[in-house]
């Protein structure tokens, strides 16, 4: 199953409701009964360990707020078209995760001198691995919920990675088994998939897919909106996986780049809303909007990315196009979702659909 999130759905909070969440798998979804769920730690531990779901449960827990993004977001956009899943935008979403930190479950096993890395595995056969450095520094989470709800089956049901700052093929699903290794992961979604590879000089140069590329993403006008002439907010939203946002900057109709106002507070591991009001006008004519974000490391977004033969990490800049119209008042095709529950409400009492009501 594999849906994406219409841009239509990116306004309003922080968190996308889960039923709005992106979906991305690689396999169909496992059916596997909660209650009897193990997570195996094992490999170069000390203690191998087999904990139940309810253990997990007592373990003391941590709730954030991360961005998910799939590395192919945006590959339909590609030139020349590559193959694999055809995403548009919104292969991109923002949940509140709660769960237990890696380290602490690391940290129950005990390592042995000679722990290097770790292959995360999960039910529906899907495997990847960190460094421990990587682990630490990107404080990933074991969740069991989301959104203050129980996980839903396609988001991972009962457990699954988050790791934060990096696309979202790191964040494994339905886990079961930790093995921790003295050598990094070559598995093939290690080393054949999710890899950038070019072709130089007449040879392959493969880099692994790891931090999430910066982006600004406009969200509303939504694309051919009929919007008032007069005051029109354009809004959207920025992140980057390897620093934090540092500016977002807005053209109208290739006019000059104009600095955006960046909404709540700095987080490397989510997204950050912003917004500039814009005097839109005459009435009859098609307005072109573009945004680019800057991070703190520098980095920022180009017209168009270096193409790479996997179609990953298209973060080119994107161009909104919409027409005002005289007496019509402000549409931009966009409704706010609704509030989301407080997390920990209901938490383990009963679960929540897993079809997702519309996406």
């Amino acid at each position: 199953m594999n849906r994406e999130t219409p841009l239509a759905e990116l306004v309003g909070g922080m968190a996308m409701p889960t039923a709005h969440f992106y979906i991305r798998n690689h396999f169909p979804t496992p059916a596997r009964d909660p209650a009897r769920w193990r997570l195996r730690v094992g490999g170069l531990v000390r203690r191998q360990l087999s904990l139940p779901l309810q253990e997990l449960l007592r373990m003391p827990s941590e709730v954030r707020t991360v961005t998910l993004e799939c590395a192919g977001n945006g590959r339909a956009l590609m030139q020349p078209r590559v193959g694999g899943e055809q995403w548009g935008l919104g292969a991109v979403s923002t949940a509140e995760w709660a769960g237990v930190p890696l380290l602490a479950v690391l940290h129950r096993a005990g390592l042995d001198s000679a722990a290097q890395a770790m292959i995360f595995k999960g039910a529906d056969g899907f495997e990847r691995g960190l460094t421990l450095a990587e682990a630490r520094e990107s404080e990933a989470l074991v969740v069991y919920a989301m959104n203050g709800e129980l996980l839903p089956r396609q988001h991972g049901r009962p457990l699954r990675l988050i790791v934060g700052g990096w696309y979202a093929v790191a964040s494994v699903k339905w886990l079961t088994e930790i093995e921790v290794t003295d050598r990094p992961f070559s598995g093939h979604f290690q080393t054949e998939k999710y890899v950038y590879q070019w072709e130089r000089k007449g040879g392959l140069v493969s880099e692994p897919v790891r931090y999430q590329r910066v982006r600004a993403l406009i969200s509303e006008p939504a694309p051919d909106a009929l919007v008032a002439p007069g005051e029109v907010p354009l809004r959207g939203y920025a992140w980057s996986g390897e620093a934090l946002i540092k500016r977002v900057e807005v053209s109208v109709d290739s006019g000059c780049w104009q600095p955006a106002r960046l909404l709540g507070g700095p987080d490397r591991y989510r997204w950050r809303r912003w917004e500039l009001i814009a005097r839109l006008g005459p009435p009859s004519r098609r307005v072109r909007v573009r945004a680019r974000a800057i991070d703190e490391a520098g980095n920022t977004q180009g017209d168009q990315v270096e193409w790479n033969r996997l179609g990953y990490g298209n973060n080119a800049i994107q161009e909104v196009a919409f027409r005002i119209t005289p007496s019509v008042p402000m549409h931009t095709g966009h409704s706010r979702p609704p509030a989301l529950p407080a997390l920990g409400a209901r938490l383990w009492e009963g679960s929540p659909s897993d079809t997702p009501a519309s996406l």
